[in-house]
């Protein structure tokens, strides 16, 4: 097995643990990183669809505890129940979308500059939302209801465009219909489960031709990698939370969307390779 690329599927797992669940787009980083190291071909495809089920596997390991009383209680508890109820009305549009886009958005919108751009567009969105006075009035994600649920969704849809960001678009929806920052990170976590799950299992569908056993080594440390960074990301992410606001991560992005479009127009770096 090539050591090199064992490397790149290590620091492509990494990547992804670290930024799926942080406002920064995992699926934007995922697509520069691996145009930088060269790791763009169809084999690739599937790589990423397996590091980003284990960082889905490590949010459901950290929230365990709640996903058993939700399980335990469905029948029983009404608000296990509406919980999982909100999860699925937030759900829907971006399934809905996502069916119907899927295609076109990953022919003409995965690349480094469209992803940039977004980068730096939802930046200044979140300076946007940060500078505006949002007093919340749901401060945890049992206290929401469908309508509230349902306005987080078509939020979560937004992140179709590589670069704005799954978790970023959700949690924003979130300050700005009523979620206290804990509140609106947690749902997005929650909400990312049935989300990300239905997401893998529909590319791994589309690309099933594709799986090979010879990568098995390849998938495996990235796998592993993958679950380990996004345990890490996210206790560090609720901690943070709950005493920051989000002006850092929109500052990393605008920062990070500039210095691609900077070696692309002055040609340091060629993204369209």
């Amino acid at each position: 097995m090539d050591t090199l690329l064992l490397l790149k599927a290590l620091v492509l797992g990494i990547v992804e643990g670290l930024t799926e669940f942080l406002p920064v787009s995992s699926t934007g980083h995922l697509i520069i990183v691996g145009s930088l190291l060269g790791y763009t071909d169809d084999h690739s495809k599937v790589f990423k669809i397996v590091i980003q089920l284990a960082a889905i596997l490590a949010v459901c390991w950290d929230y365990r505890a709640r996903i058993a009383r939700v399980a335990a209680g469905y029948r029983s508890d009404p608000a296990q129940r509406r919980f999982v109820g909100n999860l699925l009305v937030a759900f829907l549009p971006a399934a809905v979308l996502g069916v119907l886009f899927h295609g076109t958005i990953k022919t003409y919108l995965f690349n480094p500059l469209t992803v940039a751009a977004a980068l730096i567009v939802g930046g200044l969105v979140i300076l946007y939302i940060e500078k505006r006075a949002y007093h919340p009035h749901l401060g945890e994600v049992d206290a929401m209801d469908w309508r509230v649920a349902l306005k987080v969704g078509f939020a979560q849809a937004m992140a179709m465009f590589p670069g704005v960001s799954r978790s970023g678009a959700t949690i924003m929806g979130g300050l700005i219909f009523g979620l206290s920052r804990k509140a609106a990170t947690e749902f997005s976590f929650f909400l990312a489960i049935p989300t990300m799950l239905a997401a893998t299992a529909y590319d791994l569908y589309k690309n099933w031709a594709l799986l090979d056993l010879n990568d098995l080594p390849v998938f495996a440390v990235g796998f592993v990698a993958s679950f380990f960074a996004a345990m890490v990301a996210v206790k560090a992410f609720i901690g943070f939370v709950s005493s920051h606001t989000f002006v850092a991560f929109a500052w990393y992005r605008i920062v990070f969307g500039v210095i691609v479009l900077a070696t692309a127009y002055t040609g340091f770096i060629d993204w369209t390779a």
